[in-house]
């Protein structure tokens, strides 16, 4: 049985949960913008999720949401006054400016940073790099709290390591573990450690350089050879993948939109990556394992980008239970499409996977996040897994607690002209100093330590 267990680490989402549509490249996102959603029901989707996983024996982790709207932001470039000043101003001279403080994407904990587990490193420590999100301001904002959080929970420097921030510049562009796979060999702690880039931005100043690209690539690839080099992986356990840029273009801005893995399956669309990366990522795994990952690939003449996208099938959590077996925890948009459920007969016959679930999280889908952008992987030793902070360990109290404090202090409804409205700003902060009390994180946002 595998010493390494996974905890899956899944954002919280927050009281003000709203539709900007500002995530370019994004098409949910696009296409949900300035829509009235539904906090409390955002929220309790999430944490059905949660207890699902946790349910199975799995070990699930809850990340406190953001502070939102992020005023220091609007301070910063300009904005001055009380809190209810600073919103008004804002929306009356800069509208993008406020849905960009506003933003709920933190929720999608895929992107809260890189992660290498204790068994790839050098130092044989779990390695933390906090994303810098510099490719879209509205995410970018995201950073501090993120990398505060993650050191609150995972603390103890013996087996804990958090590195700063890239640098924030174009040519780093980091959006986190939605760029990272990592495959491993049934029974072991080591692993082959995969850096999904759309851009070498060294060579080419942005996305516009990539021919026919019609939206920008989110991960440079010095971003990700900075981060392996950090983490301490060594060169032969570390493979670094181009995306398409077709597909890039077709809305897989991350790469769990077009592909994931698990142990020693690795589960990709014919488009998801440049030519010979299958090939490459084969010889890599077998040099260091002696043996053969498994390999799928759903060919475009089957499920399209299009399709792809449109369901998020690849978007799905693949998860090992406790006693070997792999489950599809997919969103349940795929359980209403012909094409993908054929997809997912088709794997499930060839053995990449025994169990399927499907789950509700369409306040997330709407707003362009899936079941594996809502959640952060971290595999721990059972060691290293005492050492977490136990307050944010899901359990059926804990979960409990958490749908009360829902039901307490979220709206059922919020509309962009809501944002104008300095009541939702200061129900916000009473509802995140109770949770960090709940969470035993005390101090964690900046309102509480003023």
């Amino acid at each position: 049985m595998n010493t390494t267990l996974e905890i899956q680490c899944d954002g919280l989402v927050g009281p003000t949960h709203n539709y900007a549509g500002i995530a370019w490249g994004n098409l949910a996102s696009m296409k949900h913008g300035h829509q009235t959603a539904n906090p409390r029901l955002a929220a309790l989707q999430g944490l059905a999720k949660m207890e699902l996983v946790a349910g199975l024996g799995i070990p699930q982790l809850v990340l406190p949401p953001h502070e939102r709207p992020d005023l220091g932001l609007l301070r910063r470039l300009g904005f001055s006054g009380s809190d209810a000043q600073v919103i008004r101003r804002a929306i009356r001279h800069t509208p993008p400016l406020v849905s960009a403080a506003w933003s709920a994407a933190a929720m999608w904990a895929a992107n809260a940073a890189s992660v290498s587990p204790s068994g790839d490193t050098a130092d044989g420590r779990i390695h933390f790099t906090p994303a810098n999100l510099t490719g879209q301001l509205h995410r970018s904002i995201e950073t501090p709290t993120t990398a505060r959080i993650l050191r609150a929970i995972f603390s103890p420097p013996q087996f804990f390591i958090h590195h700063d921030p890239l640098p924030p510049a174009l040519a780093l562009r980091d959006e986190g573990a939605a760029n990272q796979m990592r495959l491993t060999r049934a029974g072991g702690r080591r692993g082959l450690e995969l850096f999904v880039y759309g851009i070498d931005a060294l060579t080419q100043t942005s996305a516009a350089g990539v021919p026919g690209q019609r939206y920008p690539a989110r991960q440079t690839a010095a971003a990700s050879a900075a981060v392996a080099r950090n983490h301490g992986l060594l060169s032969r356990a570390v493979v670094f993948i181009r995306q398409k840029p077709v597909a890039i273009d077709a809305g897989v801005f991350h790469n769990d939109v077009i592909a994931l893995a698990q142990d020693n399956v690795l589960i990709c669309h014919e488009h998801a990556f440049v030519a010979h990366t299958v090939e490459d990522i084969r010889r890599r795994y077998r040099a260091l394992f002696q043996a053969a990952p498994v390999i799928h690939i759903v060919p475009d003449r089957r499920f399209s980008l299009a399709e792809a996208v449109d369901t998020y099938l690849f978007n799905s959590q693949l998860l090992t239970l406790p006693d070997g077996r792999r489950l599809w925890l997919a969103p349940d948009e795929c359980q209403r499409h012909g094409l993908a459920m054929e997809v997912l007969q088709s794997l499930r016959d060839q053995g990449a996977f025994s169990l399927l679930e499907f789950i509700n999280v369409r306040q997330s889908m709407r707003n362009g996040g899936g079941p594996a952008c809502l959640r952060l992987r971290v595999p721990v030793t059972p060691g290293e897994l005492a050492a977490v902070h136990r307050g944010v360990m899901l359990t059926p109290r804990l979960a409990r607690t958490l749908r009360e404090w829902i039901g307490r202090h979220y709206r059922d409804r919020l509309s962009p002209r809501d944002l104008a409205d300095p009541a939702l700003i200061t129900e916000s902060r009473r509802a995140l100093d109770e949770l960090t009390q709940l969470l035993h994180l005390p101090n964690l946002y900046d309102f509480q330590r003023r």
